[in-house]
């Protein structure tokens, strides 16, 4: 589409000069020459540019939530002597270490 203007601005720009029937006197050949070169670039520079591209967003990083900390009471041990076993290999009565938790 944009092109296409393009085109028609630039025969409509070519089309004025000659349909009015204008000639260059007294020297003004350079005034027409200068002015055409200022209207080709001015369209050369409309044509010639890029089209706009649409990129997608870029990643965004999103931290994981923190952690919730749960306290789990663990319960209180302690060692404690248990009661009198008799060992048959020592010949002897003892009382082993026995692992009490509240």
């Amino acid at each position: 589409m944009k092109q296409a203007l393009t085109v028609l601005a630039v025969a409509a720009t070519l089309a004025v000069p000659l349909a009015s029937g204008a000639h260059a006197e007294n020297g003004r050949i350079a005034t027409g020459v200068l002015g055409g070169l200022a209207a080709g670039a001015i369209l050369g520079t409309m044509a010639a540019q890029p089209q706009p591209r649409y990129y997608e967003p870029a990643p965004v990083y999103v931290a994981p939530p923190p952690r919730r900390r749960v306290y789990v009471e663990e319960p209180v041990c302690h060692v404690e002597r248990g009661e009198p076993v008799w060992d048959d290999r020592r010949g002897v009565w003892f009382r082993p270490r026995v692992q009490v938790c509240d």
